[in-house]
């Protein structure tokens, strides 16, 4: 992409604190397959070409099926995600779409359903992560397609 701006090298400390985010929502207690999941669809509603080749990737390299994946677009249609995942998903499709609609009450009270308050805020600093990568790749054009799974692991 011609406006492409390695973000890295020129603001380090901006991309320290959101390593240092992302850092803290790998070692929650959310397990990694809904972490891939709700990161896979924000990115999704993001338009964010890296984090859905990146987060696709490693759901596939944890051991994710490709019809959960082909399907997460859709998901409130589709039987394979378990209540948890559902209300993870709509919790982090709430907050990405925070501007165009209020969360509504009842959302509040499915997510209490499945999660602990410790991981309503686990899951949604996950969401806050995932959303700052995508506008910061975005903005950045950061380009998609040679991600290898875990290579941000090394």
């Amino acid at each position: 992409m011609s406006h492409f701006i390695d973000y890295p090298t020129v603001a380090p400390k901006g991309y320290q604190a959101q390593v240092g985010l992302e850092l803290y929502v790998r070692n929650s207690g959310l397990e990694t397959s809904l972490r891939e999941l709700v990161k896979t669809r924000v990115s999704q509603l993001n338009g964010c070409a890296l984090c859905i080749d990146m987060h696709t990737k490693d759901a596939r390299a944890e051991g994710e099926t490709e019809q959960r994946l082909y399907l997460l677009s859709a998901w409130r249609e589709a039987p394979c995600y378990t209540p948890r995942e559902r209300a993870a998903l709509a919790w982090a499709e709430a907050l990405t779409l925070l501007a165009q609609h209020a969360v509504p009450e009842s959302l509040h009270r499915e997510l209490a359903e499945h999660f602990s308050d410790k991981e309503k805020v686990e899951l949604t600093w996950c969401i806050v992560a995932i959303n700052g990568w995508n506008l910061i790749s975005i903005a950045c054009g950061t380009p998609a397609g040679n991600y290898q799974p875990g290579q941000y692991d090394r």
